[in-house]
């Protein structure tokens, strides 16, 4: 049996989640445990996407919750004794599982992006080295296994329509680790579709020069409807928002296409987009590392290369 932590996202299931719940309907019966607001529509999708019951917790206003979720999730496994659990690579996913692996004394192997059942053994395929080199690992202890998933692992697909089984689970107080409150919260602006879910993607990095220089990526991108993305080196100088960033401490994405100009390729970055369907990349310098893992490399300044670009694109 599996389980998949969900948190809610403004309504709705956490695409992450999503992604984790197809795999687990494909190794059994899976069930979601869900931190936020369960709207109808919520469990609806998630029922679509497999699941059969939904544990609901409904996060508190103005906590982050992440110490009762952990308690709450402890009481329901000793329960119901669900073979292993699913958790996102994001901020609360992390919280919750780190939490919850201290109480029950269980590891956990993160930065899967496959998990293989055969009887009763479970191997779980996670990425070291920035990427570069696959482990297989084995789960030797004692159930509920914790593992923490890529985004992008799995791709999403609906697989039912029955509506799942709600269980209301009321949050228990999570004394002093619970007394966090979140005092404020921002929300970025974005324009063009968002960069996780983008099926063209246009990236920058130092190679363009300057801050000012991004304009030319956002050139690119707008006939293609594409997203912009970046490296961590121009978003630590400022040049554009953290939520640009691709790569190991970023993003992971996986368009149809990514044209990444300026970009180094260097492991942090690649470990985020090097699944892409098709690589297009541009930099003047013919052993850029970007270049051994692109489908199609143009050698040549991106300041001579992006502006026939975007007056071919414009020419359509």
């Amino acid at each position: 049996m599996a389980w998949v932590f969900i948190e809610d996202a403004g309504g709705a299931p956490a695409t992450v989640g999503l992604e984790m719940l197809t795999k687990a309907r494909q190794l059994g019966d899976a069930s979601v445990v869900y931190f936020g607001a369960g709207t109808d529509s919520a469990m609806t999708e998630l029922g679509r996407y497999g699941a059969g019951t939904v544990y609901q917790l409904d996060k508190p206003d103005g906590a982050l919750g992440t110490a009762a979720a952990a308690q709450a999730l402890s009481a329901l496994i000793a329960e119901h004794q669900p073979d292993l659990i699913l958790f996102g690579l994001t901020y609360t996913d992390r919280d919750v599982v780190g939490r919850l692996s201290a109480r029950l004394g269980k590891p956990i192997i993160s930065n899967a992006v496959d998990v293989a059942v055969d009887g009763d053994t479970i191997t779980v395929t996670n990425e070291i080295f920035g990427g570069m080199t696959l482990v297989d690992t084995v789960f030797v202890a004692d159930p509920p296994h914790l593992i923490v998933v890529r985004p992008k692992s799995f791709v999403a697909e609906p697989g039912g329509d029955a509506a799942p089984t709600v269980v209301q689970v009321a949050l228990p107080d999570g004394g002093h680790a619970g007394s966090d409150r979140v005092t404020g919260t921002f929300v970025e602006e974005s324009a063009g579709p968002k960069l996780e879910e983008a099926a063209v993607i246009v990236a920058g990095g130092r190679g363009l020069g300057s801050a000012d220089a991004f304009d030319l990526i956002e050139q690119v991108a707008r006939p293609l409807k594409a997203a912009t993305g970046a490296t961590r080196a121009i978003v630590d100088a400022g040049w554009v928002p953290y939520a640009k960033q691709v790569g190991q401490t970023g993003k992971t994405v996986k368009p149809d296409v990514y044209i990444a100009a300026g970009v180094s390729g260097a492991m942090q970055h690649l470990v985020g987009m090097k699944d892409s369907k098709i690589i297009i990349a541009i930099n003047k310098d013919d052993e850029a590392p970007i270049f051994s893992v692109a489908d199609l490399g143009i050698v040549g300044d991106l300041h001579q290369v992006l502006p026939k670009l975007i007056d071919a694109l414009k020419s359509r």
